[in-house]
This record gives structure tokens, sequence and C-alpha cells, in this order.
């Protein structure tokens, strides 16, 4: 009886078991209404990116396939190009001036670096500090400083030797100099992370300087070499800025764009140029990506943290390394702000505020305050759009697909050019038959443009910030039915504070002094701060566009300014929560 007593007992609770898996299946079927709301979420977010990235690059490529006509050519205008020795010369010449300044700007930004993280010089943080100054102005201003140091009327123009600043030496300082910043965060990074057991092994061995430098740093440090390479390329083969402003009659691919655009109306050709110039950004940034999924981690858990020991010889070179970069970029920006208030050079260096009356030059302080009102609506949508996205696909629940397809769409906009998308735009969203055509000539267009163009670096840092939250909360959240959109805006979104307002300031500085992804899309009710630096420098009044690219300066340092403090009053208040 027992037997048979245990083996009813046994088959119930089979049977049991069999009715809580089909109910755990049912509920899964059974979707609540977070979920659809979830999902409308995630779809959501992906028609944004299809329409406002996809969709314009798609209708890029077929215009490039098309004659002045419209009617499909294929590979013709390609084929025409590389034929014209003239215009194929400029891909030559864009391969060679990135080659060029990608290899300075590593040799200089790995030296700083090293100085940073492997000396015990004096000064770090201030010369950390003020290398950053390149992000804050237009890739214009360094370009216009460079024509006051070494032109033909230059404080230094003997230094060049008879050789002219106007083509690929003046467009090699002024993108080495703009680079230089974005680089040399890189490379702190890299060579941070450093195990001094490895160090003190190559010490017991009686390695030579020498040795350990190329059998342990270099090693270490090598995946953010090459990132590092590939991210420089990138930045100077797309940059429209230098070359414009100090390229004299040396062309490269982005001011063939702008050319065939805006001086001869040629439309295909520039699609031409834009898929030819998106080519190398694509193959950097696929190339990168692959580096980095085979690095692997240098730092194990019983890794001990590498420590510096002074060095009087060593600190001293470095050191001297260091403030000859500093004072370089010092010089580049003060020459450029000394500029705009001499009257006349250099014939009258009296000082005056005449550069800064922007009507008589043409121009006007609208365009300062366009710039502003962009900058402001492009630091608030594309914050919440950008950290919002990133949410659904870092803590979203099922819908994996589509939430990798949104991933998937967000890396994009880092291999897309500003002057390529921007190109792109014209073509979408100025067809009469398009919805969406209403914005096109208006603020939003210059805002949706900004927001895209600097998505990517966004929401990778948004989802490095999600990624520290413990997926707790939305488990917990679930179970108690809270809404998902409630456990965002009540923990997720406070939390993660600090790396929204650095969201936030990313795309203000970036709004303020992007040049190629609005130079096609400005109207004249639209006019930006950037582009009237560009006009007036064209149009002679040099002086006037170095205020006006000295006054975007300003401002983005005091937005960054304003961030820092904020940052440590909200940093004081959560230390003092944790400590109660």
């Amino acid at each position: 009886m027992s037997g048979i007593a245990s083996d009813h007992l046994s088959v119930g609770f089979q049977n049991k078991e069999v009715e809580e898996l089909g109910a755990v299946k049912a509920d899964k079927v059974r979707l609540s209404r977070q979920d659809y709301i979830q999902r409308a979420a995630v779809l959501l977010a992906v028609l944004f990116l299809l329409v406002a990235l996809i969709l314009p690059l798609g209708t890029m490529l077929i215009k490039s396939l098309q004659n002045a006509e419209g009617d499909f050519v294929g590979l013709a205008n390609f084929a025409s190009y590389i034929s014209n020795p003239a215009l194929f010369q400029s891909v030559l010449n864009s391969l060679q001036i990135a080659l060029i300044s990608t290899g300075v700007v590593l040799t200089l930004a790995f030296l700083f670096a090293y100085g940073l993280t492997r000396t015990c010089m004096p000064g770090k943080k201030t010369l950390r500090a003020l290398t950053l100054l390149p992000l804050f102005a237009p890739s214009l201003l360094p370009a216009i400083s460079l024509i006051y140091l070494l032109g033909n009327q230059g404080i230094f123009k003997e230094v060049l030797m008879g050789a002219s600043v106007y083509g690929p030496i003046g467009i090699v300082i002024g993108m080495c100099f703009w680079v230089f910043p974005h680089v040399l965060m890189i490379m702190v990074t890299a060579l941070s992370n450093s195990d001094a057991r490895l160090y003190e092994a190559a010490q017991v061995m009686k390695a030579s300087p020498v040795r350990t430098f190329f059998t342990v740093t270099l090693p270490s440090a090598k995946y953010g070499l090459i990132s590092a390479g590939f991210v420089a390329f990138t930045l100077v083969i797309t940059d429209f800025g230098v070359p414009k402003v100090i390229g004299g009659d040396f062309k490269v691919l982005a001011t063939d764009i702008y050319k065939q655009v805006v001086g001869q109306q040629n439309f295909q050709m520039g699609a031409v140029v834009s898929v030819i110039l998106l080519l190398p950004a694509v193959f950097s940034f696929a190339a990168d990506r692959l580096v980095q999924k085979k690095q692997v981690a240098m730092l194990s858990a019983r890794a001990v943290p590498y420590v510096p020991k002074p060095n009087p010889v060593k600190d001293s070179f470095f050191l001297g390394i260091c403030l000859l970069v500093v004072l370089a970029i010092l010089l580049v920006v003060g020459t450029a702000a000394y500029a705009s208030f001499v009257s006349f050079w250099p014939y009258n260096m009296e000082l005056s505020l005449q550069h800064y009356d922007f009507q008589s030059v043409g121009s006007s302080w609208d365009y300062y305050f366009n710039s502003i009102e962009m900058a402001v609506w492009v630091a608030l949508i594309g914050t919440g759009i950008v950290f919002f996205n990133a949410y659904l696909v870092e803590k979203g629940r099922a819908f994996e697909p589509v939430r990798n397809l949104l991933h998937l769409m967000a890396m994009i906009p880092m291999a897309v050019p500003g002057m390529v998308l921007g190109l792109a735009y014209i073509f979408f969203f100025n067809q009469p038959d398009n919805p969406l055509n209403f914005i096109y000539a208006t603020m939003a267009i210059l805002v949706l443009n900004c927001v895209v163009h600097f998505y990517t670096v966004c929401h990778l840092t948004s989802i490095t910030a999600l990624k520290q939250i413990d997926g707790e909360f939305e488990s917990v959240s679930a179970s108690l039915k809270i809404p998902f959109y409630v456990t965002f805006w009540r923990i997720t979104l406070p939390v993660s504070l600090p790396a929204v307002l650095e969201i936030s300031v990313y795309l203000f500085v970036n709004a303020m002094t992007t040049v190629s992804a609005v130079v096609f899309i400005y109207s004249s009710d639209t006019m930006l701060a950037s582009i009237s630096v560009l006009n007036m420098d064209e149009a002679g009044n040099t002086a006037s566009a170095a205020g006006m690219g000295v006054l975007i300066l300003l401002t983005c340092l005091t937005v960054k300014g304003g961030h820092w403090l904020l940052s440590q009053q909200i940093l004081g208040l959560t230390q003092g929560w944790r400590n109660r």
C-alpha cells in the first residue's frame, strides 16, 4: 500500500509540475500591457533611426547611381569620377594627409599619455585639462590661427623656410591640433591599465628600460594604439573645416563634396564623392570594432596597479615634451583670440572690438544665438532620445532580435561623416512627396542631423552607465507590476544622472562646434555661428571669423565649467546620502 501511495503521490506532483509549467508558458504567451508599451517603444526607436539615418543614406546611394535627369546609370558616375585625374587626385591627397597626420598625432599623444601615466612629473592635472581646449573650438579656428602664425603675414613664417602653409603642411598641422585630444583620451586609458608585476619581473631579469618598453609597455597598449590610429584616420579624412580654410589648391575629398554641391550644383557627383568618402570611414570603424573584439583583459584579479617611481631625468624629459605640446595648443588658441582684437593685422596692432561688430562684415550676432538655440535643443532632445533608447536596449525584456537591431543601427552613425549625412538629408527631406518635407530648411532638421550624427558615442556612454546598474531593479519592478517607465524615471535616471549630464554637454559642445554636419542644410533663417566663421573667412574677414570662433570656444568652456560644478554638487549629495 505504501508503494502504491507513493506512486500516486509522485504522479500527483508530476501533474502539478506540468500544470505550473503550462501556466508559466501561458504567462509568457499572454503579454501584459507594459510589454506591449515597451515593444512599441522599441519599434518607435527603430523607426526613428530608420527615418533619420538609414533612409537618407539609401536615398543618397540611389542618387549616386542616377544622372541629372534621375535616370539609372549604374556605376557610370563613379567611372567618370575615377577617370578624371584632377578629381581622383583628391582621393590620394586625402589618404596622404590622413596617414601623415595620424602618424604625427599618435606619436605626440603616446608621449604625452606616457608622461601622464608612467612618470612623476608635476602639474599633470593642469596639463591634461589644457589639452582639452581643441575639443571646444570648431576645426576652422586652428586653421585661421595658423594663417596668423605661418601665413604670408605670419609671425613665424620664416620657420617654414619659404614653404607655404596653404596646402598639405597647414592641413597636417591643423589636423594634429584638432585630433590630438581625441587620441590622447584613448592613449591615457590604454596606458593606465598595466600590471606592476610585469615590470617587477622585467627588473628581476635585468631587462634594460628599452627592452622593457618594447616587451611590456607596448604590448599592453597595442590595442589602444590601434584604436586611436583608426579614430585619428577617420577624423582627419572626413574633416572639412581645416582643408577648407588653409588647404589652398590642395584638393581633398571633403572639400570636393562642397565644391560639387555648393560650387557647381552637381548633386549626383556630390553623392558619388560622399559614397567614396564613406568607404574609408566605414572600413576604419569596422576594423576598430574587430580589434576591440580581439582585445583581452590586461589586468587579472591578482594584478597590482602600476605606480611610477620618481626619476628626475625621465620626469624632466617628459615634462618638457608635455609643456611643448601644451604651449603649442595655447599658442594656437591665444593667437586666434589676440588676432580678433587687432585692428588691422599686421599694419595696425592696436586692440579694438571692431571685429566683433559682425553686422559690418555681412554676418550677425543672431547667428551666434542660433547656434546656442540649436545646441540647447540638441542637448535636451538628443539626451532624452539616446538615453531612453539605450535603456530599451540594455534593460528591456524580450523582443531581443529587435533590440539587437536597434543597437546595431545605433552604431552606424559613428562611421558616417557629417558632410555625407548632411547631403543625404538634402536628397531625402527635400523631396516634395516626403511627408517630413516640412522640416527642411528649419531649425528642426539641424537638430535632427546633429542628434543622429553624434548618436553613437552617446549611446555607448549610456550603455556603459546602464550596465553598472543591477538588473534586479527591473526584475523586482516587474514582479511588483510596476511599469518599466516608472522604474526608468524613479530609479534608472537618477542613478545615471552623471552620465546623462555628460551626454548632454557632449551634444551641446559638438552641436556648437560642428561645421561639416550642417554646412549643406542651414537656411538664411537658421544660419549658425560655425557656418558664419566659414563664410567670413571666405569673404576675407579673417579677424571677424576668428572672433566668432573664439565666442564659440568661450561658450563651450562656460557650459563645461557649469557641468563640472553641477557634477561636483551631485557627487557631494550622493556621497552624503550613502554615508547616512
